[in-house]
């Protein structure tokens, strides 16, 4: 690793195909044997510093259509710390039931999950049939994994039959030194940004997209009314920035005059701070109360000069999800996904049918929404929402972090990355959109 990491950092690329792949590297693990570990505990109780590990791991053979990346550095989604609680189910479910597919796949089948979802690196070896990539080419990586062997899977990739969230469903993932994913989870790495920058945005930026922007989602257009719950988190901001990049009203729902204070440097000016004006949607554990939905599509129709919202961006789930459907407009869509606060939802029915409303499911998004929001970021009109970067090392405490929403935006990892800042092949681009490349930093 340490010959690969210098040719990286001298910017000899086109030599890290010459070098021996190691037989091992370090990756960031939760363990088989202690998915019972939290059992009888309440999910915030949950902690991911007891489960996550850096292991010193076996590198997986190379398939046909696969590659190795070396991870300059990753990121950490909400996947990760589900994982890391063996919530809502272990995922050594999903890699069992994976390993029973092929013999190829049955790499994935091990008693030690490779844990994470998002890198930025460089193309170490590319397995046969692998034609668009090469060794040395600096990449960023989408999580959709699809073997596409099914007809389902042809009009849109992410309803094919064996579609996979990579490092979730699947072993090997992006929080390690060594990554391996499909060729097709490849993407030009942003030339402006740094490694950790241009790590952040995979997941969640394509996610926001496609359930966003995307017709396969809410198909927003200019001068829709969006309500985004959570707009300074790690979805959230992407779907402010996609509003307002796409000439949409977004109504930013936060909880502190800090997350405030973000949404506002990102272009909003339509904000509301739930926590400071008291919204409680739940009476109690197995009770909604209206009168706060309705005083909360007020607040925004106060905002809008009277509209209610076209388009209501959910994932927080349980704890909103009566509302969302509540204030949208007649006719309009409440697209979901993720539910942080709880997978149960529950909403009045009646004002869904009656009002001719529209629920959609969105999940990450295909390789063409992955590759389009990417070109957003790589052209400058999106930016990353890094706040703040931890060490490989310090990874359990940075899935900690986003556990009990401590942060920010996205919270970067280092992986070989021996410091930040490092990777910028374009610093005149970037000088243009400094300002808002960092917005989210050290808050």
């Amino acid at each position: 690793m340490k010959q690969i990491l210098e040719a990286i950092l001298s910017g000899d690329n086109a030599a890290v195909g010459e070098l021996d792949v190691p037989e091992h590297y370090r990756g960031i693990t939760v363990h088989a044997d202690e998915a019972a570990m939290f059992d009888g505990l309440d999910s915030k109780e949950k902690d991911p510093r007891k489960s996550l590990h850096l292991d010193d791991v076996p590198t997986p053979e190379l398939g046909p259509g696969e590659a190795l990346v070396a991870v300059m550095a990753s990121a950490i989604n909400y996947n990760t710390v589900w994982t890391s609680i063996f919530e809502p189910v272990s995922t050594f479910a999903f890699l069992k039931r994976y390993g029973k597919l092929s013999p190829l796949t049955a790499r994935h089948d091990l008693p030690y999950h490779v844990v994470g979802s998002d890198l930025a690196g460089v193309v170490l070896r590319t397995g046969p049939g692998v034609n668009a990539w090469k060794p040395g080419d600096e990449v960023v990586a989408h999580c959709l994994s699809v073997e596409l062997e099914s007809p389902d899977g042809h009009n849109d990739t992410m309803l094919d039959s064996e579609q996979r969230i990579w490092g979730f469903e699947t072993n090997f993932g992006g929080l390690a030194e060594i990554a391996l994913v499909k060729s097709n989870q490849l993407m030009p790495k942003p030339a402006h940004l740094t490694w950790e920058e241009a790590a952040s945005p995979g997941l969640v930026n394509s996610t926001a997209y496609r359930q966003l922007v995307s017709a396969n989602g809410a198909n927003m257009k200019q001068g829709d009314v969006v309500l985004v719950w959570g707009a300074s988190g790690g979805l959230g901001s992407y779907a402010t920035q996609f509003a307002l990049n796409g000439g949409a009203i977004p109504v930013c729902v936060v909880s502190s005059p800090e997350k405030a204070e973000i949404c506002r440097a990102m272009g909003a000016s339509l904000i509301i701070d739930r926590s400071a004006e008291g919204y409680k949607f739940w009476k109690d554990e197995h009770t909604q109360d209206q009168r706060e939905w309705k005083r909360f599509g007020a607040r925004i129709r106060e905002l809008t000069g009277g509209d209610d919202p076209d388009i209501v961006f959910e994932h927080p789930g349980r704890e909103t999800f009566g509302a969302s459907v509540f204030v949208a407009r007649k006719g309009g869509t409440i697209v979901t996904c993720a539910s942080t606060s709880g997978f149960m939802h529950e909403y009045d029915n009646r004002y869904l049918w009656m009002n001719l409303k529209r629920i959609i499911g969105s999940h990450f998004a295909n390789y063409r929404e992955a590759w389009e929001a990417n070109r957003l970021i790589a052209k400058g009109m999106v930016h990353p929402t890094v706040s703040k970067v931890y060490p490989l090392e310090d990874t359990a405490q940075a899935a900690y972090d986003v556990h009990r929403n401590l942060h920010q935006g996205k919270v970067g990892v280092l992986t070989l990355a021996p410091t930040e800042g490092l990777g910028v092949r374009n610093p005149a681009l970037r000088e243009q959109h400094l300002d808002a490349i960092n917005r989210f930093r050290n808050r």
